[in-house]
């Protein structure tokens, strides 16, 4: 639809609007409409409605597309690039950046440093305006890096712990001789009886108690660096022709198998010979002496980097601020006070208070960054943005909101208003209506999921949504004014946690924390970033819980993959495509065919699609253009050759079941108890809108969470179970956020306990019992408080009160 006083006749290219026509991503349904640039644009509507397919699928897609078509194809072919928008046209489209919501490789050499490249001015403050050593010689930015030859430690290569094998770890039994096994780490049986025969060739007893072997014997077998190689006789096999033995230590042989076998099993049996700890060489830092012997502001650049960004700040501002430098020098004892300090400080303290402005101090340059929440990456992303510079783009961004206490989203609506006032035009693809509120304008997807979805409902300024009466979000926008109904339920018992002191977990007088958490309730564990939330529910809980005789079992419900590869799916993870499979075997054409269920997966011979391997698609590979995935030319992407595909059952192949939404397998599975259970538990918590053969790398880590919830719903309950989720809404509509919490009090009511770490205050309002983590994050986290919902919402101690009092109507 068109936006309103702007007619579509007007010029395109000057009347500041991006114009989409008949756009046709995934369910968008030739869609019009017409968004502002230079404006905070928020994109609502039910999950699966479509407003991602089109922010992301197409506004986004289309000017990347236009964007790398003046790229050099030979470069072009090192890009990613996405797949070509259905769209019929897009005017005044400006180039646009995407800051969506992933994970990076879980890699530990990745980190906060590196993903804002902050990391680069820290190196270089060190290398050129840090305190060195007297007679030091000045060392290259790379010598201050963990990830090069020059930098990493000689001892861990730069991964800070090291492998150290001693006498404990390597003999297990001193009781027994070298004949009889004693040094375990020489693991195999043949090479295992190979080093004892060369250890007896070189003159050792290998029949004498390990323990009454002398101290200098035992030291040289098990860490000698020696490698003499002898001619061995086997004397008990008459066949073997004699042959020349090479000795190895216990410390050179294991420490080689952990570091050259190719078998993943060998270097999991050679862990079991070595005591894991922080590198004694460079005390866990990764870095050689010579770079943790230069220093800025008193500190290594590895105490440099373990500071919280808010102190990080405070040790840079008087470098910074600095008001007499002196000229820089190409040698100097210390170059705290030269021009050249000044101008490194200055440009990281602007871009690292913008971090701690968005609510992040708490964290450190070292942190790794698979341990950060996609929220927290996405706000690394948006600040390092916010310093580029750039003007004139389209920033779109997923659920910036995510992983945040409302405390927190005030400082992001900041930032993305700073976006805005540097000329930029900002798209955010949102469901925290407190931030939509905000917004300048609105483009309401729906009005349902799926095929019920794909039409934009309104486009325009906020307060005019509350007219379209097809739109679901607009009786979400405006605050709760009513007090909200909630019977609170009574504990049957406590698990008392006491002295708890993982990460910042404390007590307010400094010593372990005591926390008492209800039985038999929903409990809401709520609080800024980096407060203590997840070291309490997630660290804390799953290893304590079970002690108590009222939990008889634990259940982590995450946001983990439900699986790695496209061959994982919904209906695999969820048990419900056996069922299916079965149901498909037991039809008239199947039976008189001889075929099983096995003939209709996708996994093995016989029923799968063999030009793609049952994966429905092929990789094709273009010179000078990238490489790209193409459906497969023989069973155009259903899986399954042309014979698996006569057989239907109620007109459907199998192939079109995998191709359905729970909402539309409900209709179609009806009849089949096992699969009619799991849809109705998926539809329960808001997922009816996924197809069923949606791969697994597709969906983001809320929907993988709701799925494993889904899971969980369908079996049997029996009460008693420990239930521990990690901000579940995390990418629901307020609509579908009610259909979860429906959810949750139904697991609550059949007598388990519940334990939500929740941002969403309206899930909060509607649990019987609080913990509120504090104040703040980092090392001003980790203390408590807790009550009902409305003890909580009337403590003054409290970050959480004030947004807790508005969703509880008050």
């Amino acid at each position: 639809m068109s936006a309103p006083h702007h007619p579509a006749d007007q010029p395109p290219s000057h009347d500041g609007f991006i114009r989409v026509r008949g756009a046709r991503e995934h369910n968008l349904q030739d869609v019009d409409v017409d968004i502002p640039r230079d404006r905070i644009v928020a994109f609502t509507g039910v999950s699966g409605s479509g407003k991602s397919s089109l922010a992301f699928g197409t506004v986004f897609a289309e000017a990347q597309r236009r964007f790398l078509e003046s790229v050099a194809p030979y470069a072009r072919r090192l890009i990613a690039q996405g797949s070509t928008p259905h769209v019929d046209e897009i005017t005044g489209l400006p180039p646009a950046v995407a800051l969506q919501q992933r994970r990076g490789a879980p890699s530990t050499r990745s980190t906060v440093g590196t993903l804002t490249t902050l990391s680069n001015s820290v190196r270089m403050l060190y290398s050129r305006a840090g305190t060195y050593p007297e007679g030091a010689e000045q060392l290259y930015s790379d010598s201050f890096s963990l990830n090069t030859v020059a930098g990493a430690c000689p001892r861990c290569h730069g991964l800070g712990t090291a492998h150290e094998v001693t006498e404990a770890s390597a003999v297990h039994d001193p009781s027994l001789s070298i004949r009889e096994g004693a040094i375990t780490a020489w693991l195999g049986a043949w090479q295992g009886k190979n080093l004892r025969d060369v250890t007896a060739v070189l003159g050792y007893d290998i029949d004498r108690p390990w323990r009454e072997l002398p101290r200098e014997d035992r030291d040289w077998l098990l860490f000698t660096e020696e490698q003499p190689v002898v001619e061995v006789h086997p004397k008990r096999d008459r066949v073997a022709k004699p042959y020349k033995g090479r000795f190895w230590s216990a410390r050179q042989y294991t420490l080689h198998t952990l570091a050259d076998s190719q078998s993943e099993t060998q270097r999991n049996k050679a862990l079991r010979f070595v005591e894991s700890g922080p590198c004694q060489l460079c005390h866990g830092s990764g870095l050689t002496r010579a770079a943790l012997a230069v220093t800025f502001g008193g500190r290594s650049i590895a105490e440099f980097n373990a500071l919280p960004l808010s102190e990080v700040a405070a040790v840079l501002r008087p470098a910074a601020e600095l008001t007499d430098p002196s000229p820089a020098q190409s040698r100097v004892t210390s170059g705290e006070r030269s021009e050249v300090a000044k101008s490194i400080a200055a440009d990281l303290l602007g871009r690292v208070e913008v971090l701690v402005g968005l609510g992040l101090g708490y964290l450190g340059l070292d942190r790794a960054t698979p341990s950060l929440s996609p929220g927290e990456t996405q706000r690394l992303r948006i600040a390092t943005q916010l310093r580029s510079g750039l003007f004139g783009v389209v920033y779109v961004l997923d659920e910036p909101s995510a992983g945040l206490h409302p405390a927190d989203a005030e400082s992001l609506v900041q930032v993305l208003g700073d976006l805005r006032a540097s000329g930029n035009s900002v798209f955010v693809v949102e469901h925290d209506m407190d931030i939509v509120r905000r917004a300048d304008w609105i483009v309401d997807v729906g009005p349902g999921a799926g095929s019920g979805g794909g039409r934009v409902l309104y486009s325009g300024p906020p307060e005019g949504l509350a007219d379209v009466p097809e739109s679901v979000t607009r009786r979400y926008l405006q605050p709760r004014t009513a007090p909200v109904e909630h019977e609170q339920r009574e504990p049957v018992a406590t698990l008392e946690l006491r002295d708890l002191t993982l990460h910042n977990l404390r007590g307010s007088d400094g010593n372990g924390l005591d926390v008492d958490l209800p039985l038999g309730v929903m409990t809401a564990v709520t609080g800024v970033s980096g407060s203590g939330k997840s070291s309490l529910v997630g660290g804390v809980l799953p290893s304590v819980a079970t002690q108590h005789p009222l939990v008889t079992r634990v259940v982590e419900v995450d946001q983990k993959p439900i699986g790695r590869t496209p061959r994982s799916n919904l209906a695999t993870y969820t048990g419900m495509f056996d069922a299916v499979r079965q149901a498909f075997a037991a039809t008239d054409d199947a039976r008189e065919r001889g075929w099983t269920a096995g003939r209709f997966s996708f996994n093995i011979e016989g029923g799968r699609c063999e030009v793609c391997q049952g994966e429905g698609s092929v990789s094709v590979e273009l010179l000078f253009l990238p490489g790209s995935w193409a459906p497969c030319p023989e069973c155009h992407g259903a899986r399954y050759n042309a014979e698996t595909l006569e057989v239907r059952r109620n007109g459907s192949t199998i192939a079109d079941v995998l191709g359905m939404t729970v909402d539309e397998a409900s209709d179609a599975l009806a009849e089949l108890p096992a699969a009619a259970r799991a849809l109705d538990a998926l539809r329960s918590v808001g997922l009816g809108y996924l197809r069923l053969g949606q791969p697994a790398p597709e969906l983001s880590g809320g929907e993988a969470q709701r799925i494993k919830l889904a899971t969980e719903l369908q079996r049997a309950r029996t009460g008693h179970t420990l239930y521990l989720l990690d901000e579940p809404t995390t990418g629901l509509h307020p609509a579908d956020v009610e259909l979860l919490t429906a959810q949750l009090q139904r697991l609550t009511d059949a007598g388990n306990t519940v334990v939500v770490v929740e941002h969403v205050m309206s899930v909060v309002a509607q649990a019987d019992h609080v913990i509120d983590m504090g104040p703040a994050g980092g090392d001003e986290g980790g203390q408590v408080v807790s009550g009902t919902p409305s003890e909580v919402a009337a403590s003054p101690a409290s970050r959480t009160a004030p947004y807790l009092r508005t969703a509880l109507g008050r």
